[in-house]
């Protein structure tokens, strides 16, 4: 009896409910999704690298998902909350009818039983299909070859899955439980009678709090975009996020009482067809539910944050890729270091050879790199003691330790030979200069320290080098850099007339060039057989360290798939969270609003007008959260940017519409859904 009793309440709340049991399954298939990523690339035929870059992904996202179980455990419950609430008066009945309060538990626990085979058999079979596609956009990512794809089912990530989901559904089996002993016939009974009171909050204290809560949002914002250079620490930015959360609960307390105060004096509007009952019910809602319509709008703010930058991370270092690493190998070493200073570091025979050049110490070592190079550039790298950041800066030096603090100063400019940079700029497809013998210009690609340099260069700074005074040439930076990377980070070259350094000063070799080699496959092994020589040969020999295309480009694109999944994983949960919450409290209000529906219409309202208020009510109820969490991400993003300004371009529009069309399809799919399922409810 208890069972068919259970199976029929399920077939009830899966006709008003359906939000509920679309998100369980939603959350089950991402789950298996996103950890079956390393199990589907298996059968990828790619390189060693690039399989350590996915295992390193998979992991990645394997911790990640021990948080989304808490947030989906926090949620599942939440909802069971809402659900619980709507069926007082059917538990009242139960008791009524002299059903225990144990076998209305047992009730309870089978329906959660079933509910949790269902989601889990249905949500994991969508993942299961989903995620063979999601195998095609991991080789698309990482150019892999498809050939031996098979369709495969990740039996770890099912375990997973199904334990995760086991354990939730555990836990809200004895929620359940408690919350049926604690309740009393009298209150169950009477819960279809009783309504929400409106407690109108006193509309000067609303506008004060409101009034405190903008300025408290303000400087929030101030913080952690005009004033980011000055968070000293990871702990620094607790305040800013402090700040943000007790402003947002400040924001949603008055804003109840101070819009219905403030549309209640527009008397026009106010007594206009249903809208003083339609205000009325939003004033309700939010007064009732200020704590869940932050945490809320916080998630929705995550969500547009993390889309938003791991779109803008993944965009600009595949675009930054074709710009920034225009051949094969760079090599750099250490020259002329002594000894006193760099005991320590290097054993002796390691110092013995800081002299040698890239060429001879490869040599020595066993592998002949420059036989195997083609259109191979070698050039040195200097320093100066007395020419550090400090000094080249002048007075644009106390802006730079305001906007960053943790910037060295005492740091030694790069120096290099004009006919050296010439040369390596013709390689790389960059601007030649001409010098006179008394001007020097400088090369960045850094934004931040571009602008920084172009003040100091605009005050007509001059440098001295080698005891020749220079000025500049260009009243700004020019664009330009010699290390290869998969983003900008060149801070500043100071590019000089060949004949004012000296050998003396010179502190780095440097090497760049094509492989003569141009099969793919043949240079990958051209280069792991020469890391196994140089491996063997490290305790001997001062030798070079550098960058190959290759490996940056692996190194690139594995951050930018890391960076894309993982930002689609959370922001795909924190939304659906916070678009279930929202709707599922919508149902229940709707639930509980049946009478007053049914008075509506016994006051001559008719279903058209009706439906209009149910609209407004529920478009306004998804709307508030989510405005204030694009008003939120504006300068989160800013902030983001900040931390992250090498990985990510100042191009932030596709990412933005990208992250726009994802809100837009979960977001307001909920919110079309809760509107239909609502309008079902209300005409019962």
């Amino acid at each position: 009896m208890l069972f068919k009793l259970s199976i029929k309440n399920i077939r009830k709340s899966i006709r008003d409910y359906a939000v509920y049991f679309f998100t369980l399954i939603v959350a089950v298939a991402v789950f298996y999704i996103f950890n079956a990523i390393e199990t589907q690339s298996v059968l990828l035929k790619v390189t060693s690298s690039t399989r350590e870059i996915i295992r390193l992904m998979s992991d990645m996202l394997s911790g990640i998902s021990v948080f989304i179980s808490f947030v989906l455990g926090f949620l599942i419950i939440y909802a069971g909350r809402f659900l619980m609430k709507r069926r007082k008066r059917e538990f009242g009945i139960y008791l009524t009818l002299g059903m225990g309060k144990r076998k209305i538990s047992m009730i309870l626990f089978l329906e959660t039983l079933l509910i949790g085979i269902i989601s889990l058999g249905v949500g994991l079979l969508i993942g299961v299909c989903v995620s063979q596609f999601m195998s095609i956009v991991v080789a698309n990512m990482f150019e892999a070859d498809l050939t031996e794809f098979e369709f495969i089912v990740s039996g770890q990530s099912c375990i997973k899955t199904v334990c995760c989901f086991g354990i939730i559904y555990l836990v809200v089996m004895l929620f359940h439980m408690v919350i049926i002993s604690r309740y009393k016939l009298i209150d169950l009974l009477q819960a279809g009678k009783k309504t929400e009171k409106i407690r109108l909050k006193n509309p000067a204290l609303c506008t004060i709090v409101f009034l405190i809560a903008s300025a408290i949002l303000g400087y929030a914002y101030y913080l952690v975009t005009a004033k980011a250079g000055q968070i000293e620490a990871v702990n620094g930015i607790f305040l800013p996020i402090f700040l943000g959360v007790l402003a947002t609960f400040l924001i949603f307390w008055s804003l109840s009482g101070l819009l219905l105060k403030l549309f209640m004096s527009m008397k026009k509007i106010y007594y206009r067809g249903l809208n003083s009952f339609t205000l009325r019910q939003i004033s309700s809602k939010i007064n009732t539910t200020v704590v869940s319509m932050t945490v809320i709008c916080l998630m929705l703010f995550l969500t547009i944050c993390i889309l938003s930058c791991s779109v803008s991370i993944r965009n600009s270092l595949n675009h930054n890729l074709t710009e920034m690493v225009p051949v094969d190998l760079q090599l750099q070493k250490p020259m002329n270091l002594k000894r006193a200073d760099s005991e320590n570091q290097y054993s002796r025979k390691q110092l013995a050879s800081s002299g040698l050049t890239i060429g001879e110490v490869c040599r020595k070592a066993g592998y002949d790199i420059e036989a195997q190079m083609e259109d191979k550039i070698q050039f040195y790298l200097y320093e100066q003691a007395h020419l550090t950041l400090k000094s080249t800066l002048g007075k644009t030096a106390h802006e730079a330790t305001e906007k960053y603090p943790f910037l060295q100063q005492k740091t030694r400019e790069t120096i290099m030979r004009l006919s050296d940079y010439n040369r390596v700029a013709k390689l790389f497809g960059q601007e030649t200069y001409t010098l006179e013998e008394n001007q020097y210009l400088v090369v960045a690609d850094l934004d931040a320290m571009a602008k920084l340099r172009s003040k100091a260069l605009k005050e007509g700074r001059q440098i001295t080098v080698s005891k020749t005074v220079l000025k500049p040439k260009y009243s700004a930076c020019k664009k330009g850099f010699i290390i290869m990377a998969p983003q900008h980070v060149n801070s500043g070259i100071f590019i000089v007339p060949d004949a004012v350094v000296a050998d003396k000063d010179i502190v780095t070799d440097n090497l760049v060039g094509n492989y003569r080699e141009k099969n793919p496959e043949k240079k990958q092994q051209l280069e792991e057989d020469f890391l196994k020589t140089l491996e063997k040969a490290q305790e001997d020999y001062l030798l070079p360290d550098g960058n190959t295309k290759i490996s940056l480009y692996e190194g690139a694109v594995g951050l930018g798939a890391m960076a894309s999944f993982i930002g689609l994983y959370l922001g795909m949960i924190f939304l659906i969270s916070g678009a279930a919450i929202l709707a599922l409290k919508e149902l229940s209000e709707s639930a509980d609003n049946i009478e007053r529906y049914v008075m509506l219409r016994k006051l001559g309202a008719d279903e058209k007008t009706i439906n209009r208020a149910l609209f407004a009510q529920i478009g306004i109820f998804f709307l508030f959260p989510l405005l204030l969490a694009a008003i939120h991400s504006v300068f989160g993003i800013r902030f983001a940017m900040y931390l992250v300004e090498p990985l990510i371009e100042d191009k932030l529009i596709v990412p933005i519409l990208v992250t726009a069309g994802i809100i837009a399809v979960i977001y307001g799919g909920y919110f079309i859904i809760t509107y239909l399922c609502s309008k079902n409810i209300i005409k019962k």
